[in-house]
């Protein structure tokens, strides 16, 4: 299952959202507002199988406050698309809220778009809209594979083949990316501040980040790319 984007035409709470690209590419400092300023030496390898890289600091913390502030009174409960007929549904796998941006909504979230596309050589026009998310305390979304089943969906222009998850906001205790089939573990010290799944060892790769950071994970193996590339666009999701 994965979620699905608008059709074509208590305790710490944290936001995030995500932008499915195409592949690993050397990465940019957002410090400043030159969209193609890379700086490779921000980027760390979190797994090889799967594909998953994280960049520190790749939005500033004004940025981070903006999509906050836009999305915060338009959180509706998140869905997911239905293997079979690709509809938007509830599922007791996924209990966070989110909405969708417009794309190029304003100058902060077009200088965004712009510089996740020069950091994948991807064009700006294959990406959908920005999709934010909020995750309180207890809520989740399982372990999922973030493409589609459905053929209406692939229809809409291929399969999602990467994810970036943006990190708009710390939290105290858990909120940690689970990497359940990946190879290695990653060197991170667990304490009584992650969730009980990080600390059980249900996952060999569970990942603490930070505000301002990215994790990007390509989907797709690369001689699946080649293959897709000749009949769709190359997707892009944001969620």
């Amino acid at each position: 299952m994965a979620s699905l984007p608008p059709s074509p035409s208590s305790s710490s709470m944290a936001l995030f959202f995500a932008f499915l690209v195409l592949v690993s590419l050397p990465t940019l400092l957002v410090a400043r507002s030159e969209p193609t300023f890379y700086d490779p030496a921000r980027v760390s390898r979190l797994s090889w199988r799967p594909r998953a890289f994280l960049y520190r600091g790749f939005v500033s913390h004004e940025e981070c406050d903006h999509l906050i502030e836009l999305a915060k009174d338009k959180l509706e409960k998140s869905m997911v698309a239905d293997d079979e007929s690709g509809d938007s549904v509830a599922s007791d796998i996924r209990t966070s809220s989110g909405m969708f941006l417009e794309k190029h909504q304003d100058e902060i979230v077009a200088r965004i778009e712009q510089r996740i596309a020069a950091w994948t050589f991807l064009p700006e026009e294959n990406g959908e809209a920005i999709q934010i998310l909020r995750y309180e305390n207890g809520q989740k979304y399982d372990e999922h594979f973030d493409y589609f089943n459905d053929k209406n969906n692939q229809a809409l222009g291929g399969h999602r083949v990467a994810t970036v998850l943006m990190y708009l906001s710390d939290v105290k205790k858990g909120g940690e990316t689970v990497f359940p089939d990946a190879e290695g573990k990653l060197s991170q010290h667990t304490d009584e501040t992650w969730s009980e799944c990080a600390r059980s060892g249900y996952a060999d790769l569970v990942f603490r980040r930070s505000v301002r950071d990215l994790v990007l994970q390509v989907n797709i193996h690369s001689y699946t790319l080649k293959r897709m590339s000749k009949s769709f666009p190359n997707r892009i999701n944001i969620q």
